[in-house]
């Protein structure tokens, strides 16, 4: 009989009924809130050569049907190579086969990104004489909402970027983004990395969400407030993640903003920007193009044909960190979104999208905040 579990790190099932010793009726539960759900994780023991089914059958009322049209679902047996397997959806139901090579394997929407990684990241970061990590408040469930700042090098008329991922915690390849963003910037022997920390402060929120993310959350924190809809007026009670980013934000200022995202139903890298605000302007619509522009060029898994619908300006929502940043700051604020499923321009079958390729994307940002730096004020 297989065994399904889910009491772990970013876990996420609900066992309705296990038929034999190879399927399983299962079902991905709410976040808190009773809002969304889509973000699924958990093991089965058992397996080893077995050919298993395992069906979501409440994959249609969950909050993308549509990112489920052309996926295919991630597992792993060692926690750290994630790969594809067999997905089929139809009539709502979505169906996973496999067979393992292993006696336990782990499946999931993304490659996961625990808080035991989290915390590596951090203790990573703050080895390097570049940087320094700072608590900027606590989350709902008490864990410490961390920030990597790097402005060892800057000279005193140094921009400030504000780099964040995760306020959706179940988009797990934002903070892979992160790594490979990091990794990076701190390179002591990188002239392009050199270059920018000695023209701008680095101020870097690896996991915005960390409640959300240890949880098994799609989109929420531990009240059920989806963060990226926080950014006007949020709370200590209701969004407190939202809230001490921007009291920093406000002392330290914002010239450049990035807010690191995953998308469930596109299958392609892109930006949304903040053309809707009301104060969107020709130098802010220069700086948004010019980024694009160096992005692709530095890393062709990003490209500048799909997306989402613009906003004309004034009719943007306000409630989301780019346009209340770019508001706010006059600033150059934009929002990254990477698939759940794979880069339909370059498709990796075996793998889809995945943490190795969301690292390099992470690097090559480096190159698009080089192509504007010096146009920011």
């Amino acid at each position: 009989m297989l065994k399904i579990s889910s009491r772990f790190d970013s876990g996420n099932i609900e066992v309705i009924d296990v038929t034999d010793d190879s399927s399983a009726v299962l079902e991905i539960p709410f976040d808190v809130g009773d809002e969304h759900r889509q973000w699924f994780h958990f093991r089965v023991s058992g397996v080893r050569g077995r050919a298993i089914r395992l069906v979501i059958r409440n994959a249609g009322q969950c909050s993308y049907p549509k990112g489920w049209e052309g996926y295919l679902a991630c597992r792993s047996t060692d926690r750290e190579d994630w790969v594809r397997v067999p997905t089929q959806y139809d009539d709502g139901v979505l169906s996973i086969t496999d067979t393992p090579d292993a006696d336990v394997a782990w499946y999931a929407y993304f490659a996961p990104y625990s808080h035991e990684r989290h915390q590596d990241l951090i203790a990573e970061a703050q080895q390097s004489p570049l940087a320094r990590v700072t608590c900027l408040g606590a989350t709902v469930d008490g864990r410490d909402l961390d920030r990597i700042v790097v402005d060892a090098d800057a000279n005193p008329d140094a921009r400030v970027f504000w780099v964040i991922a995760r306020q959706h915690p179940g988009e797990s390849m934002a903070e892979w983004w992160m790594e490979g963003f990091l990794a990076r910037l701190l390179d002591s022997d990188d002239a392009l990395a050199k270059r920018l920390r000695a023209a701008a402060v680095f101020h870097v929120v690896p996991n915005m969400n960390p409640d959300g993310s240890a949880r098994g959350h799609l989109r929420c924190n531990a009240t059920g407030a989806n963060l990226n809809r926080e950014w006007h007026a949020p709370t200590l009670e209701r969004s407190p993640e939202v809230f001490h980013v921007l009291e920093a934000m406000k002392d330290t200022g914002v010239d450049l903003c990035l807010d690191v995202h995953g998308d469930e139903a596109l299958p392609y890298n892109f930006i949304s920007g903040a053309e809707g605000i009301p104060s969107w302007s020709e130098r802010l619509a220069m700086l948004d193009a010019a980024f694009r522009v160096a992005y692709e060029r530095a890393n062709p898994d990003f490209q500048r044909v799909y997306g989402y619908p613009i906003d004309q300006a004034g009719e943007g929502n306000m409630t989301m960190c780019t346009n209340a940043v770019a508001e706010r700051f006059d600033c150059c604020a934009m929002t990254l979104e990477m698939p759940f499923k794979d880069n339909a321009d370059a498709p990796d079958p075996e793998r889809g999208w995945s943490p190795e390729r969301s690292r390099q994307l992470g690097a090559a940002s480096l190159d698009a905040m080089a192509a504007v730096i010096d146009r920011l004020r």
